[in-house]
């Protein structure tokens, strides 16, 4: 359950990040570089600062 959260939480962020670059200001698409370069960190470490928090909710895996 947690990787469903933790991959829906990301593409939203990256879907508004776009949207907002888009009708806002391109600088948004920092935004976007940030959740992508916390993806591919957290394939490398085994840690996600996302899961951490869905666990202190009580979500399990």
């Amino acid at each position: 359950m947690k990787n469903r959260i933790v991959r829906a939480v990301a593409g939203t962020f990256v879907l508004i990040s776009l949207m907002l670059a888009i009708y806002v200001n391109i600088n948004w698409l920092w935004f976007t570089a940030f959740v992508g370069v916390n993806l591919l960190q957290s394939s490398f470490t085994k840690w996600c600062l996302m899961e951490d928090i869905l666990s202190k909710f009580g979500i399990k895996d």
